[in-house]
């Protein structure tokens, strides 16, 4: 191809000629341009002319042309022309194509040049326009890594397209607008274009016309579009963008399922590990971390009371106190029993509506999850927030574990507290097996018992009662430390029909009563109301089938069901109890035996001592009293014949003196060595003590006038079976004792009762004086045969009277203070039988 050859001035003048837009470029710069290129740069001719012509090329297309350039330079461009090329904008003026053809030309003056003829394209068809601006959104949705941002991106995409959009969700025949505006109408518009998966155009109207796309990958959403010039040439444009969007509605669908997922893996392992914590966190920490989770306002467990009963309200975050007491009741559907009955929920409108009433406008939204366990529903899990927050499925699903993760927190805190229960109970049962080995004593046995009952079982008051064989009855033996001294008096007959704990006595098996005021005749019972028991258990306390007793435990609080393995804990500690009892009584039994054997052997020994030492006191009292008879009777005479005075008669004196009391010595000891059995007759007190008074003032040759002596008798007191001879020498004894302490006079009291005393009635009678009264360390041998403090005495006169009253099965004993007086009490059987006449 041959180049033409011109003169600059002919070119230009050819150039000019033309309309289009025509330059000639020479070594990259524009050597000549005609006014229609300067005119469409909008530039002056000097403005152009010695530029380089890329800087009338757009900055984003100037590398290409460049290249181009270089190529067609070097002779290596192969690419046929015309291209298009897009000129940089203007003020007023979009950027614009341009399609141009390049020529080789060669100027006289200068050498080769290109000849650049340019023929500006027409405006764009308004499908490609929004065509680029949708590529460029589509371009912008990969980005977009939630739903709402991809809905976002979509709609400012085509609001730059000159379009409006919205985002309809299908609700039944009807759709709703997801930014809450009102939704269009032609509703079955937008069912006709998920049924046929196409764009479905609506009437003009407005001077818009609206577009409804399924997004392809639900069918239960579409985008609708509206806008000036839609027509059905938009179609596949639209519908792409549409597949497009739905699409990446679908991965951010997924990531945030993947996310969600991810979370909802890290939320249950730190779940997990707080439970697993050596102490396990209280239910109401793990709900507060539950609410933190699901974003919830208020979390509430309820579980129920006993295995049978009703759910209740157990623990609960995020409710104050009235609101607390509000849903502690069932609300509706939404009520414990039948969430438990549906298994995992969410709240539907009415009861939504329920509970916004309820809580006053706080609450509106809720989620409920059933808590199982071996496979039964043992509880419920509800979590609640304000109007307007949802639950959706995804926070159900966490719920899942998560409820799970709570029994399981539930459960170790049940087995820790029944290990720690079981350790309890069992320090308490050794507790209990220590006491009642350290002790063989049955009241102390009881009295610890009782009150270890009532800290073992958690009770309000025990009871044990003794059953009496010989009387038929039971008698109040031990109770708990509030009615201890009041119930010992209690005595019930094993044969009374209405009696609780004479049915359990006859019947020998436990007996429970959870509700007294259910139970007519037992509800007015004076023990039940003096007590106000709401529930009872009795349980018999037997050992080698012999019943021993009854124990009644019993609830003041309230009525109460006694479990199977309540009642079995109470009969385990009731037969220990009962075994120590038998341990005990076995021991009391075997120790009164022990006591009469050494009693007897002591008595016999007793006996054969003093057998021996009467025997011996009668051969020296024969070898004694034959020369003191020589005396007597050589002092009579002496009297008779020297009619002694002075010295003389001072000396006989006092050998009559020793004489007598050295005889009175030697009776003494006979009455107090010889054996002899007492002859009892039923006497009358009052004259035996009237007698013995007598002889005692006659012993002393009459009462000193300083002295008086009193006799007082309980006008009940009936005869009593008594040796009269003895008593009265016993009592005389210690009258004379009694005078003799009071030389500067005082008062001596004799009286005479019947006392309680070890279990027995016996007759009681204490000789009281104001004398000296007898030294502390002195008391324990005043009854020492030989042991005196007086001058003139034998010291045998209180061992003769503790003699005498042993012989009648009665005991002696003595109350003395020094200078204040003595006390001597006998204590005689009022019932025992007589000798025969």
């Amino acid at each position: 191809m041959t180049t033409k050859r011109y003169s600059e001035a002919a070119l230009r003048a050819l150039i000019e000629s033309f309309g289009n837009p025509i330059y000639v470029a020479q070594e990259g710069r524009v050597r000549m341009a005609n006014e229609a290129y300067c005119d469409m740069l909008g530039l002056g001719r000097e403005q152009v002319e010695g530029r380089f012509f890329l800087d009338f090329v757009h900055p984003e297309d100037r590398a290409r042309f460049e290249e181009r350039y270089r190529q067609r330079q070097l002779g290596t461009l192969t690419e046929p022309d015309p291209r298009r090329y897009v000129l940089p904008p203007r003020p007023g003026r979009e950027p614009c194509e341009l399609a141009v053809h390049v020529q080789e030309v060669e100027l006289e003056e200068s050498g080769r040049a290109a000849l650049i003829t340019g023929v500006v394209l027409g405006a764009r068809p308004a499908e490609l326009e929004v065509a680029e601006r949708l590529v460029e959104t589509s371009a912008e949705l990969v980005a977009a890594r939630s739903e709402d941002a991809v809905r976002r991106v979509a709609q400012v995409g085509l609001t730059t397209a000159g379009l409006s959009a919205r985002f309809l969700v299908r609700d039944g025949e009807h759709f709703t607008a997801r930014d809450g505006a009102t939704p269009p109408a032609h509703g079955e518009l937008g069912l006709r274009a998920l049924s046929e998966g196409r764009p479905v155009f609506g009437p003009f109207q407005g001077g818009v016309t609206p577009v409804y796309l399924p997004l392809g990958t639900t069918l239960s959403e579409v985008l609708w579009v509206c806008g000036m010039g839609l027509s059905p040439s938009f179609g596949s444009v639209l519908a792409l963008f549409a597949k497009v969007v739905g699409a990446a509605l679908t991965d951010a669908r997924l990531l945030a399922d993947v996310e969600r997922g991810r979370w909802e893996m890290v939320a249950v392992a730190e779940a997990a590990r707080f439970v697993a914590q050596p102490e396990p966190p209280s239910p109401e920490d793990f709900l507060s971390r539950l609410a933190t989770l699901l974003g919830a306002d208020a979390v509430l467990l309820y579980v129920p009371a006993s295995p049978e009963g009703e759910l209740v309200l157990t623990a609960q975050v995020g409710l104050d106190g009235a609101l607390r007491d509000v849903l502690a009741a069932p609300l509706g559907g939404m009520s414990p029993s039948s969430a438990v009955a549906r298994g995992a929920v969410l709240s539907t409108q009415a009861e939504e509506s329920v509970l916004l009433a309820a809580s006053g406008g706080r609450l509106g939204c809720g989620a409920a999850m059933r808590l199982m366990h071996g496979g039964h529903a043992r509880g419920l899990l509800q979590v609640l927030r304000p109007p307007g927050r949802p639950f959706s499925g995804a926070d159900l699903r966490l719920l899942g574990p998560l409820s799970e993760l709570l029994m399981t927190l539930l459960d170790q805190r049940r087995l820790r507290s029944e290990s720690a229960r079981q350790l309890a109970d069992t320090r308490l049962l050794l507790d209990l097996a220590r006491t009642t080995t350290a002790t063989l004593e049955v009241a102390s046995i009881l009295d610890v018992a009782s009150d270890f009952l009532v800290k073992l079982l958690d009770v309000s008051n025990c009871f044990i009662l003794l059953h009496d064989e010989q009387a038929g009855v039971l008698r109040g033996a031990a109770a708990s430390a509030t009615h201890r001294d009041f119930f010992r008096g209690v005595v019930i007959s094993v044969d009374e029909p209405v009696s609780i704990a004479a049915r359990v006595a006859r019947e020998r098996r436990p007996l429970a009563i959870p509700d007294l005021s259910q139970v007519a005749e037992l509800e007015n019972r004076e023990l039940v109301r003096r007590f106000e028991e709401k529930a009872v258990l009795a349980l018999p306390l037997t050992s080698r089938e012999e019943l021993i007793g009854v124990v009644l435990l019993d609830d003041t609080r309230r009525p109460r069901t006694f479990e199977a393995a309540f009642v079995e804990l109470a009969e385990a500690t009731c037969g220990q109890i009962a075994l120590a009892i038998a341990n005990a009584r076995l021991y009391e039994s075997l120790w009164a035996s022990y006591a009469e054997l050494a009693a007897a052997r002591a008595e016999m020994v007793k006996r054969e001592r003093l057998a021996a030492l009467g025997e011996l006191s009668a051969i020296v009292a024969h070898e004694v009293r034959n020369p003191l008879g020589v005396i007597f009777n050589a002092v009579a005479s002496l009297r008779r014949m020297i009619k002694p005075d002075g010295d003389a008669g001072m000396l006989l004196d006092i050998l009559a003196e020793e004489s007598d009391r050295l005889n009175r010595m030697v009776g003494d000891l006979l009455d107090y060595t010889l054996p002899r059995e007492p002859i009892l007759q039923q006497e009358d007190v009052l004259k035996v003590l009237q007698d013995a008074v007598d002889a005692a003032k006659a012993l002393q040759g009459g009462t000193n006038p300083r002295i008086s002596l009193s006799t007082e008798v309980a006008p009940e007191l009936p005869r009593v079976p008594l040796d009269r001879r003895l008593i009265r020498q016993a009592l005389v004894n210690v009258l004379v004792n009694a005078i003799q302490s009071m030389p500067q006079g005082g008062l001596v009291r004799v009286s005479a009762r019947s006392e309680p005393h070890g279990g027995k009635e016996l007759l009681r009678i204490d000789v009281a004086d104001h004398g000296c009264g007898i030294p502390t360390e002195l008391v324990h041998r005043v009854f020492e045969p030989f042991f005196t403090t007086k001058a003139q005495g034998t010291g045998l006169g209180l061992a003769v009277v503790k003699r005498i009253i042993e012989e009648h099965h009665g005991e002696m004993s003595l109350e003395s203070a020094p200078g204040r007086g003595t006390t001597f009490t006998f204590r005689l059987p009022l019932t025992q039988p007589t000798s025969p006449p």
